[in-house]
């Protein structure tokens, strides 16, 4: 897992300004509204854009975890490298499709390379064990999570591991109470509050299986009853017009997560992989014509 040195420091500002001092908060403010005045800027003119002192920039600074306002510059010019801050991607009525386009866009990979920095790799790892070793999977998600389920559903039979994914939920309180010791769920929700979500992973607990939580929060009911947490922790808010982040990220991490497993196979079954595509290669071209 990466430090939150390499984070994104637009997102780190906004998600760390409600807890700042109130005069931090000035520097802040002028941070997120104009990022690219302050990239040109000297600490002088930093402090005059923010009605406080040159020792107030500094501290700032410090409280967001750089070192200096140098540094800050350095991370500012990264972050502005990835796209508009979260928090110049709202889409309005006024704006133009171009605008639109290109706010998703770059709302969207500011928000994946956030979910990237969070990733803890050691708990990855631990969901990779739990799948080479399981007798099959039992994949739970609803709404844009269930479309994630649908994803590892595709993947994972062409790495040999039987699963299943259903969306019934009549079908998935079967599946999770007929779970024994030596099966693995994967439990899918952004918020981890999903009730019906919470339960399936609870019932399967209790039958002896392994659980896996893929969600966007650290301390929420589905955590406690999962035993590997993949956080995929992304800048998704409630606004009307807000991209849903959340199942992209989630996407990307499930392309991690069978690409890390299929990586642990060995060489024949990838030969095998390879010639399976070959084959629906050579059907594609049939279907031409």
């Amino acid at each position: 897992m990466e430090t939150a040195g390499n984070r994104n420091i637009l997102e780190v500002v906004r998600t760390m300004q409600p807890t700042l001092r109130k005069s931090d908060r000035k520097v802040a403010d002028v941070l997120l509204e104009v990022p690219h005045r302050i990239l040109n800027a000297t600490v002088a003119e930093t402090a005059e854009l923010a009605e406080v002192s040159q020792p107030t920039v500094i501290r700032f600074c410090t409280a967001i975890g750089c070192d200096g306002f140098q540094d800050l510059k350095i991370r500012l010019a990264q972050s502005l490298a990835l796209g508009t801050p979260a928090t110049h991607s709202a889409i309005s009525d006024d704006d133009t499709p171009t605008e639109v386009a290109q706010k998703i866009f770059d709302y969207t990979i500011t928000s994946l390379d956030w979910a990237r920095h969070a990733l803890d790799i050691e708990q990855m790892n631990a969901a990779v064990n739990l799948i080479l070793k399981a007798d099959h999977l039992e994949i739970f998600g609803f709404g844009a999570s269930a479309i994630v389920a649908q994803d590892l559903q595709q993947k994972f039979p062409l790495l040999g591991i039987p699963c299943n994914a259903t969306t019934d939920s009549h079908q998935q309180l079967m599946a999770a109470s007929m779970m024994k010791r030596g099966s693995v769920a994967v439990a899918i929700s952004n918020t981890g509050v999903t009730r019906s979500i919470t339960e399936l992973a609870r019932l399967a607990r209790e039958q002896g299986a392994k659980v896996i939580a893929i969600t966007g929060e650290t301390d929420s009911p589905l955590v406690h009853y999962s035993d590997v947490v993949i956080t995929v922790e992304t800048l998704d808010n409630t606004d009307l017009f807000t991209p849903t982040t959340s199942r992209i990220a989630a996407l990307v991490v499930a392309d991690v997560l069978s690409t890390l497993v299929a990586r642990r196979l060995g060489k024949a079954h990838n030969e095998r992989l390879t010639r399976m595509k070959r084959y629906l290669r050579q059907m594609r071209r049939n279907e031409m014509f």
